[in-house]
């Protein structure tokens, strides 16, 4: 297989039936050795991190399609910590999306002079740019229009699916009494008709969850959720 993208947390491999192959890592963001899905560098490595994100990953993506959700999922080996994909191209050199359901993480870092913690907002969705070297920067829609990143209209369908994909994964995490604060996602074209699709992952390590007032570790997210 060859390797076309060496990512934190994933590695990235082409199939020759042209779909990809994700290999999930036990490495995870972080500052100082401290869990962070907010945080755009590797700063820490958990053993059976891959295998535990790859569980929910498939987990969510496919109770995803079964609500017909369009995701890259093809299917998955989880002893491998491998999952297959159909093959997408990002927005630019990559768009983060992230909803959030309560203030917290880099929402305080910026705006905690106007908002308390933990405060409820209403899916406020940010978009972040990929880059590493300037610390994954936010942007405007207006901002990416102009860039040639998306369109305005794309931009309105990110949201949209956004705040419909986030609801759902919060709705099944209110099932097992888990509270969704805020979620991350990753979204590609794909198919010659260049569908708006989601990519990536859903886990433990692009979200914060809380149960009975503690964080939810990444490692721990099966045990309570299935």
């Amino acid at each position: 297989m060859k390797l076309l993208y060496e990512g934190k947390t994933k590695d990235v491999y082409e199939l020759p039936n042209g779909n990809c192959l994700l290999r999930f890592k036990d490495t995870a963001t972080g500052v100082d050795g401290v869990f962070d899905p907010g945080a755009n560098h590797v700063g820490l490595t958990i053993e059976g991190a891959g295998k535990t994100g790859l569980e929910v990953t498939k987990f969510f993506f496919e109770e995803l399609q079964k609500r017909g959700i369009s995701t890259h999922y093809v299917n998955a080996d989880i002893e491998k910590n491998e999952m297959e994909v159909k093959k997408a191209t990002v927005f630019g050199k990559g768009v983060e999306v992230i909803c959030r359901f309560k203030a917290t993480g880099s929402f305080m870092r910026r705006y905690g002079a106007y908002i308390e913690e933990g405060t409820d907002l209403p899916a406020y969705v940010e978009i972040t740019i990929k880059d590493d070297d300037r610390e994954d920067p936010l942007i405007t829609k207006e901002g990416l229009v102009v860039l040639g990143i998306l369109t305005a209209e794309e931009y309105d369908e990110l949201v949209r699916q956004t705040k419909e994909i986030a609801t759902i994964v919060k709705d099944i995490l209110a099932e097992k009494d888990m509270t969704l604060y805020d979620i991350k996602f990753e979204f590609g074209r794909t198919g010659e008709n260049k569908e708006i699709t989601l990519i990536d992952e859903i886990s433990g390590g692009n979200m914060r969850v809380y149960k009975n007032g503690e964080i939810v570790n990444p490692l721990d997210f099966p045990k309570h959720l299935f």
